[in-house]
């Protein structure tokens, strides 16, 4: 039993070794960002200025891969099917949460399972905007919801999927209102935006980063947000809240790493996340997108992570069954 004992001590220490080897010298290779969006929307814009902080400060580039489709669960799937060593990381919104909820209430296999990834750190975390044409006849949410009860469900609106975090908010806001809306979904965020501006959708809700510059360069318009109080980034739109809907949802962004990762290239992430993300000039320019940094690290980013997904879950299963 001691020749046992000691051999399984033995294999701890080597195995223990072998993975701070691999930490002291991690990375050793350009890493992968998966964007499980297209280029253009919330993930896409936040990804861009933190991975080139974050290949700065590893030594290594981060390589963005956009691998859109299926509201998000494409990219975040071929992510959970990575090896776990770190060199392969997930920017993910808060759709990580709602498509395998979605999947278990339309009785179909997940393309992947929250246990698939550990949290290495929350960026962002921005209430989605309702935003409309700025020649759109309506100036209010309230004139919104009018347009949509008199077109009997004709007004359209955009997404990223069904059931993205484009489209749980629509829904929760037809609930409140009593009202139909028609649902398109495009593969990102990015492309939806652009069905706005060009005509073939009427609203879409979504992050302020996706937005920002068409709102400031006066082709579309905020009514209203699914947040509490003022927006910093747009403090004269009004909260849903303050006008009588009593909804909310948060779109956040966060960088994840596969489960199994060993724990000191986890450490050497969270560390190097914490850095870029308390640095003034990855600040401004993360800030410039729309979406300033509300950083979480990876503790209380996983406290927040399971309290948004449950509740997250609860909203999908409120919702129901959506074809």
């Amino acid at each position: 039993m001691n020749l046992r004992c000691k051999g399984v001590a033995a294999a701890a220490l080597l195995l223990f070794g072998a993975a701070n080897a691999m930490a002291a010298g991690y990375p050793e290779r350009a890493v992968t960002m998966v964007v499980p969006f297209p280029p253009g929307g919330v993930a896409d814009t936040i990804a861009r200025p933190l991975a080139q902080a974050l290949g700065d400060k590893l030594g290594q580039p981060i390589v963005l891969e956009n691998k859109a489709g299926a509201g998000g669960a494409i990219g975040i799937g071929q992510a959970g099917r990575a090896k776990p060593d770190g060199y392969t990381l997930l920017l993910s919104l808060s759709s990580i949460s709602i498509l395998p909820a979605a999947d278990r209430l339309l009785e179909r296999k997940p393309a992947y399972q929250l246990e698939q990834f550990v949290p290495i750190a929350r960026i962002t975390a921005d209430p989605t905007v309702l935003v409309v044409r700025a020649d759109a006849p309506y100036n209010t949410v309230r004139e919104f919801i009018d347009a949509a009860r008199k077109q009997g469900g004709k007004l359209s609106y955009g997404s990223s999927g069904i059931y993205g975090t484009m489209h749980v908010p629509m829904e929760m806001l037809q609930s409140a209102a009593g009202v139909k809306m028609m649902h398109v979904p495009f593969t990102g965020a990015g492309p939806a935006v652009q069905a706005l501006v060009g005509g073939q959708v009427d609203a879409v809700a979504t992050g302020p980063s996706s937005v920002m510059q068409l709102i400031q360069g006066g082709r579309v318009k905020a009514l209203a947000h699914w947040g509490d109080g003022k927006l910093d980034s747009l403090p004269q739109v009004p909260s849903l809240k303050s006008q009588g809907y009593d909804i909310g949802f948060v779109q956040w962004s966060g960088v994840f790493a596969l489960a199994g990762t060993p724990q000191p290239v986890i450490d050497r992430l969270r560390q190097a996340v914490k850095e870029i993300a308390h640095d003034p000039g990855v600040q401004t320019r993360i800030a410039g997108t729309g979406s300033p940094v509300q950083y979480l690290d990876a503790p209380a980013f996983d406290e927040y992570w399971k309290k948004d997904s449950a509740s997250l879950e609860a909203a999908v299963n409120k919702i129901g069954k959506v074809e």
